[in-house]
C-alpha cells in the first residue's frame, strides 16, 4: 500500500485516535493528501481547529519514510483496517484501531479466542485456577489473548506456551523492544513472538506506558475475543473494564468464583452476581461459546498412575496444596523414595510443586 507511510504518520500525531482517523479517511481522497493538507481542509474533515494547528506544526518535524525505516529495522508489521487480514471480531467493534503494529503472523484461527486477565498480585488459588484453565482451552486450540500485565495476563501467556498454544498479547505502550511493558516481561514477549504467537499495539513506537493507555488497550483484548475470563480481581481491577467492555461488545463474560473473604475476588463475585458466567473449568467455557466439538483433550485427558508410589501419592492429592511431609505421613512411604518419586511425576506433568514442598494435582 503506497499510501500506509503517511497513514503510519499521521497515526503516530498522538490525538489521531479511531475517530479522528476515521474523519480524516472519509473526508480525503487519501492519506498523503490529508498528510499534507492544510489547517482549513482538516477543519472541513471535522477536526477541532486546535488540534489541526497543532498537527501542522507536528509534522514539519517528522519523515514518514524514516518511520517505516524503523518499523522495518524492528522487523514490526503493520495492519490496517481495511486489510482483509485484520482480525474479523476486532473489525466488529464499534471503535476497532484504524491501524495496528504486530510482531508474529496473523492466522484464520485467531477467530477462536478467549481472554484472560485478572489480578497483578494473585494468590496460589489464583495460580491453579489460571494455568489449569488455560491449559485446557490451549491444549484444545484456543488463542488465549492477555494483556502481557504482571500477574495473571503472564500466567495466562505462559500456561498457553506451556500446553504448545497459540497466545497474543496486547500491549498499552508500543512494541518496539525499548517500549514493552512491563520491562520485567520482555523475555516473556521475545518468547511469545518467537512460538508462533503474536504481540500488538495501536500505540506508535516509542509510546510509553502511560495510564490512560490502559483502558483503550483493553477493548482491543476483549474485542479480539470471543469471550472474556477473569480470574481474580479486586473492586477496582482494571480486568473489570475489560469485562465491561467485553459486555458493550455483545461477548460473553466469565468469571471465578473466589473466597468471599478475599479482597481478590470481591469483583469476580460481583461480576457473577452482575451476571457473568461463573465457570470452573474451561469445558465450561468451551460449551457456553458453542465450541463443545473440541473439547476432546478435557474429555479424554486422565492421569495413570505407572506405580504403586504413585497411585498411593496421587490418592492424597487434590488441588489444595499438601506439604511433603503431610504426604509422607499419609502414604507411609520413607522420605528418599517419596521425593524421588514426586520428582518423577513432577516430570510428568502429573503434579505441581508451589514452592516450599507444597504439592497440587496438576489436573
Amino acid at each position: 500500500m503506497p499510501d500506509l507511510k503517511y497513514l503510519v504518520a499521521l497515526h503516530n500525531f498522538p490525538k489521531f485516535g479511531p475517530v479522528r482517523l476515521k474523519r480524516i479517511k472519509n473526508y480525503f481522497p487519501n492519506f498523503e493528501t490529508a498528510w499534507r493538507t492544510n489547517t482549513n481542509e482538516l477543519k472541513q474533515a471535522g477536526i477541532e481547529e486546535n488540534i489541526a494547528s497543532e498537527f501542522t506544526s507536528y509534522r514539519v518535524n517528522v519523515n514518514p519514510d524514516d518511520l517505516m525505516a524503523r518499523l522495518a529495522k524492528e522487523n514490526i508489521k503493520v495492519l490496517i483496517l481495511d486489510d482483509k487480514n485484520y482480525p474479523r471480531l476486532l473489525s466488529e467493534i464499534y471503535d476497532p484501531p484504524a491501524l495496528l503494529f504486530y510482531l508474529g503472523e496473523l492466522k484464520p484461527d485467531d477467530n477462536f479466542t478467549i481472554a484472560v486477565v485478572g489480578a497483578r498480585r494473585y494468590s496460589h488459588y489464583g495460580q491453579q485456577v489460571t494455568e489449569k484453565i488455560v491449559f485446557d482451552l490451549a491444549k484444545n486450540g484456543i488463542t488465549i489473548v492477555s494483556g502481557l500485565a504482571l500477574g495473571i495476563d503472564a500466567l495466562a501467556h505462559n500456561a498457553t506456551l506451556n500446553a504448545g498454544g497459540r497466545t497474543i498479547a496486547v500491549l498499552g505502550s508500543g512494541i518496539d523492544k525499548y517500549s514493552v511493558y512491563p520491562a520485567d516481561n520482555r523475555y516473556l514477549a521475545d518468547k511469545i513472538a518467537a512460538s508462533d504467537g503474536l504481540i500488538l499495539s495501536e500505540f506508535p513506537l516509542g509510546t510509553a506506558p502511560l495510564k490512560f493507555n490502559f483502558p483503550q488497550r483493553n477493548r482491543i483484548i476483549s474485542g479480539l475475543s470471543r469471550g472474556t475470563l477473569v480470574v481474580e480481581a479486586s473492586e477496582k481491577s482494571g480486568s473489570l473494564i475489560t469485562a465491561s467492555f467485553a459486555l458493550d461488545q455483545n461477548r460473553e463474560v466469565f468469571a471465578v468464583p473466589g473466597n468471599i473473604f478475599s479482597d481478590n475476588s470481591s469483583g469476580t463475585n460481583n461480576l457473577i452476581k452482575k451476571g457473568a458466567k461463573a465457570v470452573t473449568s474451561a469445558k465450561e467455557i468451551l460449551e457456553t461459546l458453542d465450541l463443545a466439538n473440541i473439547t476432546s483433550y478435557i474429555n479424554n485427558k486422565a492421569i495413570i498412575p505407572e506405580s504403586d508410589e504413585e497411585n498411593k501419592i496421587l490418592s492424597f492429592l487434590s488441588h489444595e496444596p499438601i506439604h511433603v511431609d503431610e504426604l509422607i505421613r499419609l502414604s507411609e512411604l520413607g522420605v528418599s523414595q517419596i521425593n524421588s518419586t514426586l520428582i518423577i511425576m513432577e516430570m510428568k506433568g502429573m503434579i505441581k510443586n508451589l514452592g516450599n514442598q507444597n504439592y497440587i494435582k496438576q489436573f
